[in-house]
């Protein structure tokens, strides 16, 4: 998994709110267990018309956001199924972080499983992000050591995360191979087992 440290990139405002999984990943690309390609599925049905032509008013689709590796999001963001094909796809189309005033559990879990970020604020707040991320020099900074979100405007915000997260997504450990970090301790406890209950 790709370490997160700092990200300074243009942000996507995509102001709904309750924004499923089916919505970012529809059930149809879900045929695959591969990460590669998914990203071209990512939010399908938002990004192209019956025809599969690019709908021109869609925030990804225009050319002052190509390229963000930040969406600023409704709350409630990656509700629905858990389909874990929803990070794969985002971070397939090169999103590192979300912003958003809430997340679905299993969703905001998958993100960082993932290499993603997703970023809690209160909603006030979103909202003056999303108001500055015009498309015009809308460069958004995030440290994650730091636990902070620098705006266009230069207001920094301070953002909450849990301690073991934050470590897995700094060394980009993902479950395993955060275990395998306790290799050591594991050999000794199976060595102690065997000698405990040799018969198993």
């Amino acid at each position: 998994m790709q370490p997160f440290t700092t990200l300074s990139t243009n942000g996507a405002p995509l102001a709904l709110a309750n924004i499923d999984t089916d919505q970012i990943i529809p059930k149809q690309f879900l045929t695959t267990i591969e990460r590669k390609g998914l990203g071209n599925g990512l939010f399908y049905d938002f990004r192209f018309d019956e025809n599969g032509n690019p709908k021109p008013d869609f925030v990804l689709n225009q050319e002052a956001y190509k390229g963000t590796q930040l969406i600023i999001a409704g709350p409630n963001f990656g509700c629905g199924s858990s389909r874990e094909h929803a990070p794969w796809a985002l971070l397939d189309f090169g999103i590192r972080a979300i912003i958003a005033n809430s997340y679905a559990d299993i969703f905001y879990n998958n993100c960082f499983k993932n290499g993603i970020l997703p970023i809690k604020l209160p909603q006030e707040i979103v909202e003056e992000l999303m108001a500055q991320a015009n498309g015009h020099n809308c460069r958004f900074d995030i440290d994650l050591e730091a636990q902070s979100v620098t705006a266009p405007n230069g207001k920094s915000y301070h953002f909450d995360i849990e301690p073991s997260m934050k470590r897995a997504l700094l060394l980009g450990l993902d479950d395993i191979a955060d275990s395998l970090t306790h290799s050591n301790k594991i050999a000794d406890y199976k060595a102690k087992q065997k000698l405990l209950t040799p018969w198993l």
